[in-house]
């Protein structure tokens, strides 16, 4: 998915008419209709404002609109586009994410065909300068330590290449929140090595399952 941070634009032009597309970060359809409202506002002059988004860890949500342009050649080549895009892990699931793109017509018809190509040029353009990352399901739990202890026990953590989401500081006591690889073989390891790293004062309280942002 993308990364946290501001929208990412690009701009395409094919015979004179212009393309504008905005991705942005969304996790509803509201977020998603959201970008699409302020996009009609601030291209206020513009003949269309095609969109396509992808929302869910399973993708289970797919929605797109040619806004005007002839039924398919438009919306379905942005969702596409979106859709066959390849995360860091190798994969093609990218989700959470809105594709919206602007046409200036320029004069020149394009026909169906050129349309088709336009508008999928026009979001894979701008999925090649987004930076994106990977996202996984994994095990949550909270570790309670000491806060003299949390800063040590937070880099030994990352050094194992457990994930800290969360940290609550209390006066007694420091809470992290951590992601664990969410098979029995992780979880086994990581709790043995917290019981070794703490002597035994350290355990872990299971919290779920998660879809966590990694870097890479």
């Amino acid at each position: 998915m993308l990364r946290p941070g501001p929208d990412v634009r690009s701009e395409l032009e094919v015979k004179r008419s212009r393309f504008i597309t905005v991705l942005r970060r969304t996790q509803s359809e509201d977020g998603a209709r959201a970008l699409v409202a302020e996009l009609r506002k601030e291209f206020h002059d513009a003949r269309h404002h095609c969109s396509a988004f992808v929302l869910g860890p399973d993708r289970a949500v797919q929605r797109a609109s040619d806004d005007g342009e002839p039924s398919g050649t438009a919306g379905q080549p942005m969702l596409d586009a979106l859709l066959r895009r390849r995360t860091p892990s190798g994969n093609a699931d990218l989700s959470d994410v809105t594709a919206v793109v602007v046409r200036y017509f320029g004069g020149v018809l394009l026909g169906a065909g050129g349309l088709v190509r336009a508008y999928s040029e026009a979001v894979s353009s701008a999925l090649d300068a987004a930076p994106l990352l990977t996202r996984r399901r994994l095990k949550l739990a909270r570790v309670a330590v000491p806060p003299a202890e949390a800063g040590k026990l937070d880099n030994e953590l990352r050094s194992w290449g457990v994930a800290v989401t969360e940290a609550d500081y209390g006066p007694s006591a420091t809470t992290l929140t951590v992601a664990v690889a969410d098979t029995e073989a992780a979880w086994r390891e990581f709790e043995e090595r917290l019981a070794a790293l703490g002597a035994g004062r350290f355990s872990a309280d299971p919290a779920g399952q998660d879809w966590v942002d990694l870097p890479g």
